[in-house]
């Protein structure tokens, strides 16, 4: 059975400490461990909470909030009897129900958006593939608005620009994630904002990969093609066991999450493919310096 020191571990991992998603996550993963050593369904576990498998199936993967109801109802269901081991779990659950730092702009998230940036805000790493615009980690205020102004719904543009600066805090706290994004150069040449925008933001472009932290490389016209041409996903890992990478491909109205082991060998494959294809992150600020002096 699991122990209480190791719930206490994930309570205090840094996933946990950067927002609830990836604690509900790892706790969903608890409570599947628990059933399954027991050997119950997830049917027969669904009934016992007067729900369903597709429920259990939610709360497992940490897509769900958590009733404490249903929680110490399983609990007593996998023989979690010991009052310390139970009382310590429900704070967990009690932790994976705080609501993120973007609960104040849920007006202007869809539900599928929200997940990722939970996701992001835990990952040890993240390393992302553009093919269109500049990645939104990476983004200037004027830029975000450009992007924003062009969407249908041109409702509140200071606050979605705001909420993706504050997405980008993550790459200045510490113990922050590490982020590698590779760039088409189509997405450089693009002047979304006008020159003088895009030239801002090439310059912060070239700023930002001297950070640390922060890899840049510029995928030029002179590669030829490359794998990714129809689109452009992020490959997102963390440190704890508990939760697997995910690529995370963002479409028009929705998004798709994919954690299969195949899938990910798959993503894995074609970014390690790109990061040969494009020019090293030296070749890659001199293009990202040249490129902005161009709209001079």
């Amino acid at each position: 059975m699991t122990s209480v020191p190791e719930w206490k571990d994930i309570a205090t991992s840094a996933s946990a400490q950067r927002g609830p998603t990836a604690l509900r996550i790892m706790v969903g993963g608890q409570l599947r461990k628990l059933r399954e050593a027991k050997g119950i369904t997830a049917k027969d576990a669904g009934e016992h909470i007067r729900g369903s498998y597709a429920k259990i199936s939610r709360l497992e993967l940490g897509r769900t909030g958590y009733r404490e109801r249903d929680v110490s109802d399983l609990l007593t269901l996998y023989g979690v009897d010991d009052a310390e081991q139970r009382a310590s779990f429900l704070e967990l659950v009690r932790m994976a129900n705080q609501q993120a730092w973007w609960h104040g702009y849920s007006d202007l998230l869809p539900s599928w958006f929200e997940n990722y940036l939970g996701l992001e805000g835990a990952a040890q790493s993240i390393r992302t593939f553009e093919g269109q615009l500049i990645p939104g980690l990476l983004q200037t205020d004027d830029y975000a608005r450009a992007i924003v102004g062009m969407a249908l719904d041109k409702l509140d543009v200071a606050r979605r620009v705001e909420l993706r600066r504050k997405r980008q805090e993550i790459l200045s706290v510490p113990g922050g994630p590490t982020l590698w994004a590779i760039v088409d150069e189509s997405a450089l040449r693009r002047p979304v904002g006008g020159r003088d925008v895009m030239r801002a933001q090439l310059e912060h472009l070239l700023a930002m990969s001297h950070r640390p932290n922060i890899t840049i490389q510029v995928v030029p016209y002179a590669a030829g093609g490359h794998v990714p041409m129809s689109g452009s996903f992020t490959l997102l890992r963390f440190a704890e066991d508990e939760l697997p990478d995910v690529v995370y491909l963002e479409q028009i109205s929705s998004a798709l999450y994919l954690d299969r082991p195949e899938d990910l060998e798959t993503y894995r494959h074609v970014m390690d493919r790109l990061s040969i294809q494009a020019a090293t992150p030296s070749a890659s600020r001199t293009f990202l310096a040249d490129a902005a002096h161009d709209l001079r």
